[in-house]
Protein backbone atom coordinates (compact mmCIF):
# COMPACT_ATOMS: atom_id res chain seq x y z
CA UNK A 1 0.00 0.00 0.00
CA UNK A 2 1.56 3.34 -1.03
CA UNK A 3 1.69 6.56 0.96
CA UNK A 4 -0.97 8.31 -1.12
CA UNK A 5 -3.55 5.63 -0.37
CA UNK A 6 -2.73 5.82 3.33
CA UNK A 7 -3.19 9.56 3.32
CA UNK A 8 -6.65 9.10 1.79
CA UNK A 9 -7.52 6.73 4.62
CA UNK A 10 -6.87 9.41 7.25
CA UNK A 11 -9.69 11.32 8.84
CA UNK A 12 -10.82 13.07 11.96
CA UNK A 13 -12.23 10.88 14.68
CA UNK A 14 -15.63 12.61 14.65
CA UNK A 15 -15.97 11.89 10.93
CA UNK A 16 -15.36 8.16 11.21
CA UNK A 17 -16.78 7.25 14.64
CA UNK A 18 -20.40 6.13 14.56
CA UNK A 19 -22.37 4.10 17.08
CA UNK A 20 -22.09 0.97 14.93
CA UNK A 21 -18.32 1.40 14.52
CA UNK A 22 -17.86 1.97 18.26
CA UNK A 23 -19.89 -1.11 19.21
CA UNK A 24 -18.02 -3.27 16.73
CA UNK A 25 -14.67 -2.05 18.08
CA UNK A 26 -15.86 -2.65 21.64
CA UNK A 27 -16.58 -6.28 20.73
CA UNK A 28 -13.10 -6.70 19.25
CA UNK A 29 -11.45 -5.10 22.29
CA UNK A 30 -13.47 -7.20 24.73
CA UNK A 31 -12.56 -10.42 22.89
CA UNK A 32 -8.90 -9.79 23.75
CA UNK A 33 -9.26 -7.84 27.01
CA UNK A 34 -11.60 -10.12 28.98
CA UNK A 35 -9.54 -13.32 28.66
CA UNK A 36 -6.29 -11.43 29.21
CA UNK A 37 -7.60 -10.04 32.52
CA UNK A 38 -7.97 -13.64 33.70
CA UNK A 39 -4.49 -14.48 32.36
CA UNK A 40 -2.93 -11.53 34.23
CA UNK A 41 -4.82 -12.37 37.44
CA UNK A 42 -3.75 -16.02 37.24
CA UNK A 43 -0.09 -15.06 36.94
CA UNK A 44 -0.42 -12.47 39.71
CA UNK A 45 -1.98 -15.05 42.03
CA UNK A 46 0.95 -17.47 41.66
CA UNK A 47 3.12 -15.27 43.87
CA UNK A 48 0.21 -14.42 46.18
CA UNK A 49 -0.57 -18.11 46.81
CA UNK A 50 3.07 -18.87 47.60
CA UNK A 51 3.27 -15.91 49.97
CA UNK A 52 0.04 -16.89 51.74
CA UNK A 53 1.19 -20.46 52.30
CA UNK A 54 4.63 -19.32 53.49
CA UNK A 55 2.88 -16.89 55.84
CA UNK A 56 1.19 -19.79 57.62
CA UNK A 57 4.60 -21.09 58.68
CA UNK A 58 5.66 -18.08 60.76
CA UNK A 59 5.61 -14.28 60.82
CA UNK A 60 9.36 -14.29 60.15
CA UNK A 61 8.90 -16.46 57.05
CA UNK A 62 6.16 -14.13 55.79
CA UNK A 63 8.39 -11.08 56.21
CA UNK A 64 11.30 -12.73 54.39
CA UNK A 65 9.13 -13.96 51.53
CA UNK A 66 7.46 -10.55 51.17
CA UNK A 67 10.84 -8.79 51.02
CA UNK A 68 12.21 -11.34 48.52
CA UNK A 69 9.11 -11.07 46.32
CA UNK A 70 9.34 -7.27 46.19
CA UNK A 71 13.10 -7.34 45.55
CA UNK A 72 12.86 -9.96 42.79
CA UNK A 73 9.93 -8.23 41.12
CA UNK A 74 11.71 -4.89 41.05
CA UNK A 75 15.13 -6.13 39.92
CA UNK A 76 14.14 -9.05 37.69
CA UNK A 77 10.58 -9.81 36.71
CA UNK A 78 9.60 -6.19 35.98
CA UNK A 79 12.65 -5.84 33.73
CA UNK A 80 11.73 -8.94 31.70
CA UNK A 81 8.08 -7.90 31.50
CA UNK A 82 9.12 -4.51 30.18
CA UNK A 83 11.57 -5.92 27.63
CA UNK A 84 8.91 -8.13 26.10
CA UNK A 85 6.82 -5.00 25.52
CA UNK A 86 8.93 -4.37 22.43
CA UNK A 87 7.16 -7.31 20.82
CA UNK A 88 3.79 -5.59 21.18
CA UNK A 89 4.90 -3.08 18.55
CA UNK A 90 6.91 -5.31 16.22
CA UNK A 91 4.78 -8.46 16.29
CA UNK A 92 1.50 -6.56 16.25
CA UNK A 93 2.43 -4.40 13.28
CA UNK A 94 3.98 -7.35 11.41
CA UNK A 95 0.79 -9.38 11.89
CA UNK A 96 -1.35 -6.48 10.70
CA UNK A 97 0.85 -6.16 7.61
CA UNK A 98 0.49 -9.93 7.00
CA UNK A 99 4.25 -10.43 7.27
CA UNK A 100 3.65 -13.55 9.33
CA UNK A 101 7.18 -14.95 9.05
CA UNK A 102 8.53 -11.96 10.98
CA UNK A 103 6.61 -12.84 14.16
CA UNK A 104 8.73 -15.94 14.71
CA UNK A 105 11.98 -14.04 14.11
CA UNK A 106 11.06 -11.22 16.49
CA UNK A 107 9.85 -13.63 19.17
CA UNK A 108 12.93 -15.86 19.13
CA UNK A 109 15.09 -12.74 19.14
CA UNK A 110 13.22 -11.51 22.24
CA UNK A 111 13.77 -14.85 23.99
CA UNK A 112 17.52 -14.76 23.33
CA UNK A 113 17.83 -11.16 24.57
CA UNK A 114 15.71 -11.84 27.68
CA UNK A 115 17.62 -15.00 28.61
CA UNK A 116 20.87 -13.06 28.28
CA UNK A 117 19.56 -10.41 30.68
CA UNK A 118 18.75 -13.14 33.22
CA UNK A 119 22.43 -13.90 33.83
CA UNK A 120 23.45 -10.54 35.42
CA UNK A 121 20.14 -10.47 37.32
CA UNK A 122 20.97 -13.85 38.89
CA UNK A 123 24.42 -12.60 39.91
CA UNK A 124 22.77 -9.56 41.50
CA UNK A 125 20.34 -11.76 43.44
CA UNK A 126 23.27 -13.74 44.87
CA UNK A 127 24.22 -10.66 46.89
CA UNK A 128 20.67 -9.96 48.04
CA UNK A 129 21.28 -10.83 51.72
CA UNK A 130 24.24 -8.46 51.96
CA UNK A 131 22.35 -5.66 50.21
CA UNK A 132 19.32 -6.05 52.49
CA UNK A 133 21.46 -5.96 55.64
CA UNK A 134 23.30 -2.94 54.23
CA UNK A 135 20.03 -0.96 53.94
CA UNK A 136 19.04 -1.88 57.50
CA UNK A 137 16.99 -5.05 57.10
CA UNK A 138 16.97 -7.62 59.89
CA UNK A 139 19.68 -10.27 59.20
CA UNK A 140 17.24 -13.14 59.81
CA UNK A 141 14.73 -11.68 57.37
CA UNK A 142 17.52 -11.06 54.86
CA UNK A 143 18.67 -14.68 55.11
CA UNK A 144 15.16 -15.99 54.44
CA UNK A 145 14.74 -13.58 51.54
CA UNK A 146 18.06 -14.72 50.05
CA UNK A 147 17.13 -18.42 50.27
CA UNK A 148 13.74 -17.73 48.73
CA UNK A 149 15.30 -15.77 45.85
CA UNK A 150 17.79 -18.53 45.07
CA UNK A 151 14.91 -20.95 44.51
CA UNK A 152 13.26 -18.36 42.23
CA UNK A 153 16.18 -18.31 39.79
CA UNK A 154 14.72 -21.12 37.62
CA UNK A 155 11.47 -19.13 37.49
CA UNK A 156 13.34 -16.14 36.07
CA UNK A 157 14.49 -18.06 32.99
CA UNK A 158 11.05 -19.59 32.42
CA UNK A 159 9.46 -16.13 32.81
CA UNK A 160 11.81 -14.71 30.15
CA UNK A 161 10.53 -17.22 27.59
CA UNK A 162 6.94 -17.12 28.85
CA UNK A 163 6.54 -13.36 28.36
CA UNK A 164 7.79 -13.63 24.77
CA UNK A 165 5.32 -16.45 24.12
CA UNK A 166 2.48 -14.38 25.56
CA UNK A 167 3.30 -11.39 23.33
CA UNK A 168 3.57 -13.75 20.33
CA UNK A 169 0.05 -15.08 20.89
CA UNK A 170 -1.34 -11.74 22.00
CA UNK A 171 -0.35 -10.02 18.74
CA UNK A 172 -2.48 -12.58 16.88
CA UNK A 173 -5.41 -12.22 19.34
CA UNK A 174 -4.96 -15.89 20.35
CA UNK A 175 -5.96 -15.22 23.95
CA UNK A 176 -8.22 -18.19 24.71
CA UNK A 177 -5.36 -20.73 24.69
CA UNK A 178 -3.47 -18.48 27.12
CA UNK A 179 -6.56 -18.29 29.31
CA UNK A 180 -7.04 -22.05 29.55
CA UNK A 181 -3.35 -22.73 30.14
CA UNK A 182 -3.05 -19.97 32.77
CA UNK A 183 -6.04 -21.31 34.72
CA UNK A 184 -4.62 -24.83 34.51
CA UNK A 185 -1.27 -23.49 35.77
CA UNK A 186 -2.92 -21.76 38.73
CA UNK A 187 -4.72 -24.95 39.77
CA UNK A 188 -1.48 -26.89 39.32
CA UNK A 189 0.40 -24.31 41.41
CA UNK A 190 -1.98 -24.43 44.37
CA UNK A 191 -1.60 -28.20 44.74
CA UNK A 192 2.16 -28.25 44.11
CA UNK A 193 2.76 -25.35 46.49
CA UNK A 194 0.79 -27.04 49.28
CA UNK A 195 2.78 -30.25 48.89
CA UNK A 196 6.16 -28.52 48.74
CA UNK A 197 5.49 -26.14 51.66
CA UNK A 198 3.68 -28.41 54.13
CA UNK A 199 4.47 -32.01 53.14
CA UNK A 200 7.99 -32.05 51.70
CA UNK A 201 9.75 -30.32 54.58
CA UNK A 202 11.05 -27.53 52.33
CA UNK A 203 8.99 -24.90 54.10
CA UNK A 204 9.18 -21.39 52.66
CA UNK A 205 11.75 -22.45 50.03
CA UNK A 206 9.11 -24.88 48.75
CA UNK A 207 6.89 -21.87 48.04
CA UNK A 208 9.58 -20.40 45.77
CA UNK A 209 10.24 -23.77 44.12
CA UNK A 210 6.51 -24.07 43.41
CA UNK A 211 6.61 -20.76 41.49
CA UNK A 212 9.57 -21.99 39.45
CA UNK A 213 7.87 -25.29 38.65
CA UNK A 214 4.62 -23.53 37.73
CA UNK A 215 6.30 -21.02 35.41
CA UNK A 216 8.08 -23.85 33.60
CA UNK A 217 4.80 -25.78 33.43
CA UNK A 218 3.06 -22.74 31.91
CA UNK A 219 5.91 -22.10 29.48
CA UNK A 220 6.05 -25.71 28.29
CA UNK A 221 2.28 -25.89 27.71
CA UNK A 222 2.32 -22.65 25.71
CA UNK A 223 5.35 -23.90 23.77
CA UNK A 224 3.53 -27.10 22.85
CA UNK A 225 0.50 -25.12 21.71
CA UNK A 226 2.64 -22.82 19.56
CA UNK A 227 4.54 -25.77 18.09
CA UNK A 228 1.57 -27.95 17.17
CA UNK A 229 -1.41 -25.61 16.75
CA UNK A 230 -2.55 -24.90 13.21
CA UNK A 231 -3.34 -21.32 14.32
CA UNK A 232 0.41 -20.63 14.59
CA UNK A 233 1.44 -22.47 11.43
CA UNK A 234 2.28 -19.31 9.47
CA UNK A 235 3.87 -17.38 12.34
CA UNK A 236 6.10 -19.85 14.20
CA UNK A 237 8.72 -20.24 11.47
CA UNK A 238 12.35 -19.90 12.52
CA UNK A 239 15.02 -18.30 10.32
CA UNK A 240 18.23 -17.92 12.31
CA UNK A 241 19.63 -15.22 10.02
CA UNK A 242 16.50 -13.09 10.49
CA UNK A 243 16.56 -13.67 14.25
CA UNK A 244 20.04 -12.24 14.71
CA UNK A 245 19.43 -9.44 12.22
CA UNK A 246 16.38 -8.43 14.30
CA UNK A 247 18.35 -7.86 17.53
CA UNK A 248 19.01 -4.17 16.93
CA UNK A 249 15.45 -3.48 15.83
CA UNK A 250 14.01 -5.36 18.82
CA UNK A 251 16.23 -3.61 21.37
CA UNK A 252 15.26 -0.23 19.89
CA UNK A 253 11.76 -0.83 21.23
CA UNK A 254 12.46 -3.24 24.10
CA UNK A 255 14.94 -1.09 26.05
CA UNK A 256 12.69 2.00 26.34
CA UNK A 257 9.75 -0.34 27.04
CA UNK A 258 11.69 -1.87 29.95
CA UNK A 259 12.68 1.58 31.20
CA UNK A 260 9.05 2.71 31.00
CA UNK A 261 7.83 -0.29 33.02
CA UNK A 262 10.62 -0.23 35.60
CA UNK A 263 10.42 3.50 36.31
CA UNK A 264 6.74 3.13 37.14
CA UNK A 265 7.14 -0.08 39.16
CA UNK A 266 10.12 1.22 41.15
CA UNK A 267 8.40 4.48 42.09
CA UNK A 268 5.59 2.68 43.91
CA UNK A 269 8.03 0.42 45.73
CA UNK A 270 10.09 3.45 46.79
CA UNK A 271 7.06 5.15 48.34
CA UNK A 272 6.01 1.94 50.15
CA UNK A 273 9.55 1.57 51.53
CA UNK A 274 9.42 5.20 52.70
CA UNK A 275 6.45 4.33 54.89
CA UNK A 276 8.94 2.49 57.10
CA UNK A 277 10.47 5.88 58.01
CA UNK A 278 7.17 7.32 59.26
CA UNK A 279 6.12 7.48 62.93
CA UNK A 280 4.26 4.27 63.87
CA UNK A 281 5.85 2.71 60.79
CA UNK A 282 4.37 -0.74 61.42
CA UNK A 283 0.82 0.61 61.07
CA UNK A 284 1.63 2.88 58.12
CA UNK A 285 3.47 0.15 56.22
CA UNK A 286 0.69 -2.39 56.83
CA UNK A 287 -2.02 0.02 55.64
CA UNK A 288 -0.10 1.11 52.54
CA UNK A 289 0.65 -2.52 51.71
CA UNK A 290 -3.07 -3.38 51.99
CA UNK A 291 -4.04 -0.48 49.74
CA UNK A 292 -1.24 -1.17 47.27
CA UNK A 293 -2.21 -4.86 47.04
CA UNK A 294 -5.84 -3.95 46.39
CA UNK A 295 -4.88 -1.36 43.78
CA UNK A 296 -2.53 -3.86 42.09
CA UNK A 297 -5.26 -6.51 42.03
CA UNK A 298 -7.68 -4.16 40.28
CA UNK A 299 -4.92 -2.97 37.92
CA UNK A 300 -5.20 -6.25 36.05
CA UNK A 301 -8.54 -5.12 34.56
CA UNK A 302 -7.25 -1.94 32.86
CA UNK A 303 -4.09 -3.92 32.01
CA UNK A 304 -6.27 -6.31 30.00
CA UNK A 305 -7.85 -3.36 28.16
CA UNK A 306 -4.36 -1.91 27.65
CA UNK A 307 -3.13 -5.14 26.07
CA UNK A 308 -6.19 -5.30 23.83
CA UNK A 309 -5.67 -1.68 22.76
CA UNK A 310 -1.98 -2.29 22.03
CA UNK A 311 -2.83 -5.36 19.95
CA UNK A 312 -5.60 -3.72 17.95
CA UNK A 313 -3.66 -0.48 17.32
CA UNK A 314 -0.46 -2.23 16.25
CA UNK A 315 -2.43 -4.57 13.97
CA UNK A 316 -4.32 -1.71 12.33
CA UNK A 317 -1.26 0.48 11.86
CA UNK A 318 0.60 -2.46 10.33
CA UNK A 319 -2.36 -3.03 8.01
CA UNK A 320 -2.32 0.65 7.04
CA UNK A 321 -5.64 1.55 8.71
CA UNK A 322 -5.04 4.76 10.74
CA UNK A 323 -8.78 5.39 11.09
CA UNK A 324 -9.33 2.05 12.83
CA UNK A 325 -6.39 2.75 15.17
CA UNK A 326 -8.01 6.06 16.14
CA UNK A 327 -11.31 4.36 16.85
CA UNK A 328 -9.57 1.76 19.03
CA UNK A 329 -7.86 4.52 21.00
CA UNK A 330 -11.13 6.35 21.69
CA UNK A 331 -13.11 3.22 22.61
CA UNK A 332 -10.38 1.79 24.87
CA UNK A 333 -10.06 5.03 26.84
CA UNK A 334 -13.85 5.31 27.20
CA UNK A 335 -14.16 1.67 28.30
CA UNK A 336 -11.40 2.12 30.89
CA UNK A 337 -12.98 5.30 32.23
CA UNK A 338 -16.36 3.60 32.69
CA UNK A 339 -14.85 0.51 34.36
CA UNK A 340 -12.66 2.49 36.77
CA UNK A 341 -15.52 4.81 37.73
CA UNK A 342 -17.68 1.79 38.60
CA UNK A 343 -14.87 0.09 40.56
CA UNK A 344 -13.93 3.24 42.49
CA UNK A 345 -17.58 3.94 43.35
CA UNK A 346 -18.06 0.42 44.73
CA UNK A 347 -14.83 0.65 46.75
CA UNK A 348 -15.81 4.06 48.15
CA UNK A 349 -19.20 2.74 49.28
CA UNK A 350 -17.46 -0.18 51.04
CA UNK A 351 -14.68 1.91 52.63
CA UNK A 352 -15.91 1.45 56.22
CA UNK A 353 -15.80 -2.36 56.07
CA UNK A 354 -13.11 -2.96 53.45
CA UNK A 355 -10.27 -3.08 55.98
CA UNK A 356 -11.80 -6.11 57.72
CA UNK A 357 -10.91 -8.21 54.66
CA UNK A 358 -7.26 -7.85 55.70
CA UNK A 359 -7.26 -7.25 59.45
CA UNK A 360 -9.48 -7.43 62.52
CA UNK A 361 -7.57 -4.69 64.36
CA UNK A 362 -9.71 -1.55 64.64
CA UNK A 363 -6.72 0.78 64.25
CA UNK A 364 -5.80 -0.75 60.90
CA UNK A 365 -9.41 -0.76 59.66
CA UNK A 366 -9.86 2.92 60.62
CA UNK A 367 -6.64 3.93 58.87
CA UNK A 368 -7.65 2.00 55.74
CA UNK A 369 -11.03 3.79 55.79
CA UNK A 370 -9.28 7.17 55.89
CA UNK A 371 -6.96 6.48 52.95
CA UNK A 372 -9.46 4.65 50.69
CA UNK A 373 -10.90 7.83 49.05
CA UNK A 374 -7.40 8.46 47.68
CA UNK A 375 -7.19 4.84 46.54
CA UNK A 376 -10.49 5.28 44.69
CA UNK A 377 -9.00 8.18 42.75
CA UNK A 378 -5.91 6.07 42.06
CA UNK A 379 -8.05 3.35 40.49
CA UNK A 380 -9.16 5.89 37.89
CA UNK A 381 -5.76 7.49 37.20
CA UNK A 382 -3.94 4.13 37.21
CA UNK A 383 -6.47 2.70 34.77
CA UNK A 384 -6.18 5.65 32.41
CA UNK A 385 -2.39 5.65 32.41
CA UNK A 386 -2.39 1.86 31.90
CA UNK A 387 -4.46 2.11 28.73
CA UNK A 388 -2.39 5.10 27.59
CA UNK A 389 0.75 2.98 27.94
CA UNK A 390 -0.91 0.27 25.84
CA UNK A 391 -1.69 2.80 23.12
CA UNK A 392 1.90 4.06 23.22
CA UNK A 393 3.26 0.50 22.87
CA UNK A 394 0.92 -0.18 19.96
CA UNK A 395 2.22 2.90 18.12
CA UNK A 396 5.86 2.16 18.97
CA UNK A 397 6.46 5.19 21.18
CA UNK A 398 8.02 3.36 24.13
CA UNK A 399 10.79 5.95 24.30
CA UNK A 400 8.19 8.71 24.71
CA UNK A 401 6.50 6.70 27.47
CA UNK A 402 9.84 6.32 29.27
CA UNK A 403 10.38 10.10 29.31
CA UNK A 404 6.80 10.64 30.48
CA UNK A 405 7.25 8.15 33.34
CA UNK A 406 10.52 9.75 34.39
CA UNK A 407 8.90 13.18 34.57
CA UNK A 408 5.66 11.97 36.17
CA UNK A 409 7.05 9.81 38.95
CA UNK A 410 10.51 11.18 39.70
CA UNK A 411 9.97 14.89 39.11
CA UNK A 412 6.38 15.02 40.40
CA UNK A 413 5.12 11.89 42.19
CA UNK A 414 7.96 11.01 44.58
CA UNK A 415 8.72 14.66 45.54
CA UNK A 416 4.99 15.22 46.16
CA UNK A 417 4.89 12.09 48.36
CA UNK A 418 7.90 13.23 50.40
CA UNK A 419 6.44 16.73 50.76
CA UNK A 420 2.99 15.56 51.85
CA UNK A 421 4.14 12.57 53.92
CA UNK A 422 7.03 14.08 55.85
CA UNK A 423 6.97 17.89 55.55
CA UNK A 424 3.20 18.37 55.80
CA UNK A 425 3.02 15.37 58.18
CA UNK A 426 0.15 13.66 56.34
CA UNK A 427 2.02 10.35 56.83
CA UNK A 428 0.60 7.42 54.86
CA UNK A 429 -2.05 9.56 53.17
CA UNK A 430 0.71 11.93 52.08
CA UNK A 431 2.74 9.15 50.49
CA UNK A 432 -0.34 7.93 48.65
CA UNK A 433 -0.90 11.49 47.39
CA UNK A 434 2.53 11.10 45.79
CA UNK A 435 1.41 7.91 44.01
CA UNK A 436 -1.76 9.68 42.87
CA UNK A 437 0.14 12.71 41.59
CA UNK A 438 2.58 10.48 39.68
CA UNK A 439 -0.09 8.42 37.92
CA UNK A 440 -2.18 11.55 37.20
CA UNK A 441 0.72 13.42 35.62
CA UNK A 442 1.70 10.35 33.61
CA UNK A 443 -1.87 9.87 32.32
CA UNK A 444 -2.10 13.57 31.42
CA UNK A 445 1.25 13.65 29.59
CA UNK A 446 0.50 10.52 27.58
CA UNK A 447 -3.04 11.75 26.83
CA UNK A 448 -1.64 14.98 25.38
CA UNK A 449 0.93 13.07 23.31
CA UNK A 450 -1.70 10.67 21.95
CA UNK A 451 -4.18 13.50 21.27
CA UNK A 452 -1.74 15.20 18.91
CA UNK A 453 -0.60 11.99 17.20
CA UNK A 454 -0.53 11.99 13.42
CA UNK A 455 -2.10 8.60 12.82
CA UNK A 456 -1.56 8.64 9.05
CA UNK A 457 2.13 9.28 9.59
CA UNK A 458 2.39 6.48 12.17
CA UNK A 459 0.70 4.04 9.79
CA UNK A 460 3.21 4.94 7.07
CA UNK A 461 6.11 4.45 9.49
CA UNK A 462 4.74 1.10 10.62
CA UNK A 463 4.47 -0.12 7.03
CA UNK A 464 7.97 1.13 6.22
CA UNK A 465 9.36 -0.54 9.33
CA UNK A 466 7.86 -3.91 8.46
CA UNK A 467 8.53 -3.93 4.72
CA UNK A 468 11.79 -1.98 4.52
CA UNK A 469 13.38 -3.08 7.80
CA UNK A 470 15.78 -1.42 10.20
CA UNK A 471 16.76 1.52 8.02
CA UNK A 472 13.17 2.70 7.91
CA UNK A 473 12.93 2.33 11.67
CA UNK A 474 16.01 4.52 12.06
CA UNK A 475 14.49 7.15 9.81
CA UNK A 476 11.24 7.02 11.79
CA UNK A 477 13.01 7.68 15.06
CA UNK A 478 15.08 10.52 13.65
CA UNK A 479 12.03 12.28 12.24
CA UNK A 480 10.05 12.23 15.49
Amino acid sequence: MDEALLLKKGGRIREILTWEVAVEELKKLSFVAAPFVAVALSQYLLQVVSMMMAGHLSELALSGVAIATAFCNVTGFSLLWGLSGGLETLNGQAYGAKQYHKLGSYTYCAMICALTICLPVCLFWMYMDKLLVLIGQDPQVAEIAYSYAMWLIPALFAYAILQSQIRFLQSQSLVLPMLYISLATLCFHVSVCWVLVFKSGLGYTGAALAISVSYWYNMILLGLYIRYSSSCEKTRSLHLKDVFMSVGEFLRFAVPSAVMACLEWWSFEILVLMSGLLPNSKLETSVLSICFSSDSLHYNIPLGISVAASTRISNELGAGNPQAAQVTTFVSVLLTLVETLIASTILFCCRHVFGYAYSSESEVVLKVTQILPLVCLSLITDGLHAVACGIVRGIGWQHVGAYANLAAYYLAGIPAGILCGFVLKLRGEGLWVGMLVGSSVQALLLALIIAFADWKKQAIKARDRIFLGTSAADTAFQSE
